[in-house]
């Protein structure tokens, strides 16, 4: 599972899909169940960068298709969140 995370993320971060992306492990079981074992950080620069990753795996075919299957077909309990930097540049107070 490791090795197919770290070919379909580079591969788009090759492509200029993603910044960067990280894959950490929880240590000794510290940690709420619900959290899960991994957790896969991916940065983008902006939302137009993330929107573009989205329309490119959406199309669901070619080689890319089989990086993000590989990814996809084991994954299991499913948890997401959208995370900024903050505070955000433009606020004032």
């Amino acid at each position: 599972m490791c090795a197919a995370i770290h070919a379909w993320l580079e591969h788009l971060q090759g492509a200029g899909l993603i910044a960067d992306w990280t894959l950490t492990r929880r240590k000794l079981g510290f940690g709420p169940p619900e959290l899960g074992e991994f957790c896969v950080e991916i940065r983008v620069r902006d939302l137009a960068q993330l929107d573009a990753a989205f329309q490119m795996v959406a199309a669901r075919s070619g080689p890319r298709e089989e990086l993000h299957r590989a990814v996809y077909s084991r994954i299991r309990n499913f948890r997401a969140a959208l995370y900024r930097d903050f505070p955000d540049p433009q606020r004032t107070a």
